[in-house]
């Protein structure tokens, strides 16, 4: 760990939780130099706006369009009315709770530039939930859209660090207290002058179990993001059009849906509900062109679009959050031309740091370390593994897991790589190939099966819409392979469906990866992100 930079926070109680020195993963920071001082609110709009962006489009969103000048009067009243009427000091954390829309950003970039440490949280989180996030990161202050204000009410009733909740209006009317405090302020804000090494957002885990997570991310991580892989892999334009159905509160949307737009001088329109038939309907009207979203999602898409439905305005599909089957990329190149790009990332890293190229990409595949960053395979003993065996990923670069005050910061870092929790295996040529989750492995009769490889197989049946593949304890094998399947129309299920399904999946890789049980299913149980929760479907099994 190299020795931080100065630091506007007068509140230090995120400085003084980075985990100790000897477990932070190594940083390589080559070609990514910032100013000791530097505030990423600022960067994405007063910034913008200097470099004559002013006028062009920024957010899209709840039926309007705002500019990048517009975007940066308003988080500069937003940010007047957080610190003179709210108090809000620097190094403060601040908890958004909201939908994506664009006052959601306009809180973030204003809390961003009075130097607070924000924490996007999304609209479906109860009050206990809350409770855990507000109580590990010792939250003083929240904003929250009226629509959603009554799990934070609750939260905060009992709370002994959350003392003020404030209302914000995710509609267009703008007509809430934070709204009407910000009124009257001046469109000119003198920005708190934060470090590069300040922390500037708390991202939480998704899909752990127990106490939450919360990783830690500086100012300079979020111009990374953008500087690299938006830069390197995506070419952003300020002719982009972005759309996606990640939450801003999961930094895969954060990222998608507004660091990369903003960082170019692109547009980002945000839906509140990102429904695959939604998506598809704004991706026709403002004819956008970078498109976040899982599989799941794409699937539909590729439905809609033997419907009729007009997406030649995308030149980029990034699909991520779940292993993005050879069937769907196919199947997206034969009827576009264009790939799919998959990519791997994690909220401890907080964004992609493995990816597809457009003149590099294969069906199965994850493709090559962004520029920055170093991946290698390695086995159960640390030590790196021949290329073509599946082991453990592990990677460094220009950010890295920083756990705030969290003894699980040794499992994730060892060695100064960051270890995934994934299961992949390098090709001759150095491409990565995604296995599975480690915990997604099952292991039966002592063969080892990567459930997404047997998904796969499956989607590439007619019969099969959607599928989940997991384990389910067997006293004879320790596990036999169990698919969750959705059929797709006119398919039924029966006897006759579930043999023709393991005759497929046996012809189509190993014989002993097929699933013994068959389950035919409405619909899988999913995240708000459209990954498929099969931790509910092991439950079950």
């Amino acid at each position: 760990m190299s020795a931080l930079g100065p630091s506007a926070h007068v509140d230090t109680y995120t400085r003084d939780n980075l985990p100790p020195a000897d477990l932070w993963p190594d940083f390589l920071m080559d070609g990514f130099d910032y100013p000791e001082r530097i505030n990423v609110g600022v960067e994405l709009t007063d910034a913008m706006v200097a470099k004559g962006f002013g006028d062009r489009t920024a957010l899209i969103g709840n039926g309007r369009r705002r500019t990048y000048k517009e975007l940066a009067d308003w988080t500069n009243r937003l940010a007047h009315a957080l610190v003179e009427d709210l108090g809000v000091k620097p190094g403060n954390r601040v908890l958004i709770r909201s939908a994506n829309n664009p006052a959601m950003v306009a809180a973030w970039l204003a809390a961003t530039k009075a130097g607070a440490v924000v924490v996007n949280t999304m609209p479906l989180l109860r009050a206990g939930e809350l409770t855990k996030i507000v109580d590990k990161a010792e939250v003083q202050f929240a904003l929250c859209d009226t629509r959603l204000m009554e799990e934070m009410v609750a939260c905060a009733k009992d709370s002994r660090f959350l003392k003020t909740v404030v209302g914000f209006d995710g509609t267009s009317n703008h007509d809430a207290e934070l709204d009407r405090l910000a009124l009257e302020k001046s469109v000119l804000f003198d920005p708190v002058p934060t470090g590069r090494d300040d922390v500037a957002l708390l991202g939480f885990t998704s899909g752990t179990t127990g106490a939450p997570k919360a990783t830690m991310h500086f100012h300079r991580d979020l111009l990374i993001i953008a500087d690299g892989y938006a830069r390197e892999v995506l070419g952003v334009t300020p002719d982009d059009v972005f759309v996606g159905s990640p939450p801003l509160a999961f930094t895969f949307g954060l990222g998608g849906l507004a660091v990369f737009p903003l960082r170019f001088g692109a547009a980002a329109t945000l839906l509140e509900n990102a429904s695959p038939p939604n998506m598809i309907e704004i991706i026709e009207k403002y004819r956008a062109t970078v498109s976040f979203t899982a599989p799941t999602a794409y699937r539909v898409m590729l439905r809609a679009m033997d419907e009729g439905a007009d997406l030649s305005s995308l030149r980029a599909a990034v699909s991520a959050g779940e292993t993005l089957p050879a069937p769907v990329y196919e199947e997206w190149m034969a009827k576009t031309g264009k790939p799919m790009l998959d990519g791997i990332g994690a909220t401890e890293m907080l964004h992609i740091f493995i990816s597809n190229r457009f003149d590099d990409h294969h069906p199965a595949c994850t493709g090559r370390p962004v520029t920055g960053y170093e991946a290698r395979v390695i086995g159960e003993d640390g030590a790196e593994l021949p290329r073509g065996e599946v082991g453990r990923l592990a990677v460094r670069g220009p950010t890295g897991c920083r756990y705030l005050a969290d003894d699980r910061q040794r499992d994730y870092v060892s060695g100064g790589w960051n270890i995934t929790g994934d299961a992949f295996v390098m090709d001759p040529d150095g491409r990565l190939h995604f296995a599975a989750r480690n915990d997604d492995m099952i292991i039966s009769s002592g063969y080892n099966i990567a459930g997404p490889e047997v998904e796969a197989a499956l989607l590439s049946h007619d019969a099969v819409a959607e599928c989940a593949v997991v384990g389910r304890p067997d006293e004879e094998r320790g596990a036999i392979v169990e698919a969750h399947v959705v059929l797709a129309a006119g398919f039924a299920p029966g006897a006759e469906t579930v043999k023709a399904l393991q005759d497929h999946v046996k012809a189509a890789i190993a014989p002993y990866k097929y699933p013994r049980s068959v389950l035919f299913v409405e619909a899988l149980p999913k995240t708000e992100t459209g990954k498929i929760q099969r931790f509910r479907l092991k439950q079950t099994a």
